[in-house]
């Protein structure tokens, strides 16, 4: 139990106490035979944590569902806060890039650089996306996304959003007629992207962190590549085009008839049922059965939650949904 942030002590305890449900607090050292300090902080440990229930001074160990679902829950909070720690990286660089020689006035702030294979363009999106630390502005002429869009911008995007960088996205009014796309936009609107509707819009452009951009070779014909570029000049140029559209455009939730009390929009009313059984019972045979669906069908549900999500596992999804507000 490890990985759940338990030691080899605290963990001991633990299973000393399922095998031996009221055992008497004085006893429990000895019976582990080990050092009473280290019994003494398990115990402190399991009772800040409510894993224990006491009476007496005899003391029962909660379900292993119920303590590893909560030890789950904290550790995936740990890992949170770290993430977000990491993804404020700005200090650091500007400290270490303090120790370096002062540029010459008037030197470029970065290369721009031409791309003009998809594969290249594909990859530089992604390095450029999974490393963002701050913030990511798009502006994609899109009217509908393909499922291998989808999946491909998915765990990205999530992924960005769960380290708490801001998306910002402008989607063409066309694109609201299609339905898949318009699922996904509901599912990142949900998620906490920002997403503003333009109509007409025809310009593509892809900003991170405010320092570098993409931006087609010819707009008329993106097959011809994409010019990625970190020169402070030209960035700067491209964000002022970007705030321009950004301002034009109407919000994502009046222009898709959605109100922002819709939390958990492009998720079915079954489907927020399956995910409270989901946080709430042990098995999948239980869950099914309270809600009067098959196995196979709850099962199913509970994968589309994982997807919509991006979630690891059940733990990861309760901790997820009940930062949407959804549970």
């Amino acid at each position: 139990m490890q990985i759940l942030g338990l030691t080899e002590a605290e963990e001991d305890v633990y299973r000393h106490l399922l095998r031996n449900p009221g055992a008497e607090l004085d006893d429990v050292h000895i019976l582990l035979r080990c050092a009473p300090e280290e019994t003494e902080g398990a115990l402190r440990r399991f009772r800040e944590l409510r894993l224990l229930k006491e009476e007496g001074g005899r003391v029962w160990a909660h379900s292993p569902e119920a303590v590893v679902g909560r030890l789950a829950e904290q550790r995936l909070e740990e890992l949170y806060e770290s993430i977000r720690m990491l993804s404020r990286l700005q200090p650091v660089i500007d400290s270490l890039a303090g120790e370096s020689p002062a540029r010459e006035s008037g030197a470029a702030d970065g290369p721009t650089e031409r791309l003009t294979e998809i594969a290249d363009i594909r990859t530089r999106l992604d390095e450029l996306s999974f490393f963002a630390r701050s913030e990511v502005q798009s502006a994609e002429p899109y009217d509908a996304l393909t499922p291998e869009n989808i999946a491909h911008a998915r765990p990205l995007d999530m992924r960005c959003l769960r380290r708490g960088v801001v998306i910002r996205n402008l989607v063409r009014a066309s694109a609201l007629a299609d339905p898949l796309t318009l699922s996904y936009l509901r599912e990142l609107n949900a998620a906490g992207a920002r997403i503003r509707v333009l109509d007409g819009l025809d310009e593509l452009i892809l900003i991170y962190d405010r320092h570098t951009a993409l931006v087609p070779i010819d707009p008329s014909d993106t097959a011809m590549g994409a010019l990625c570029s970190r020169e402070r000049g030209i960035v700067t140029t491209i964000i002022n085009n970007f705030e321009r559209l950004w301002e034009a455009a109407e919000d994502f939730e009046t222009a898709a008839g959605q109100t922002p009390q819709d939390a958990a929009a492009g998720v079915t009313p079954l489907q927020l049922r399956v995910l409270e059984a989901m946080c709430t019972v042990a098995k999948d045979e239980a869950g099914a059965r309270k809600l009067g669906v098959s196995l196979r069908t709850y099962r199913r549900h509970v994968s589309d939650l994982f997807q919509i999500l991006g979630a690891e596992n059940r733990a990861h999804a309760a901790l997820l949904a009940r930062e949407r507000g959804w549970i």
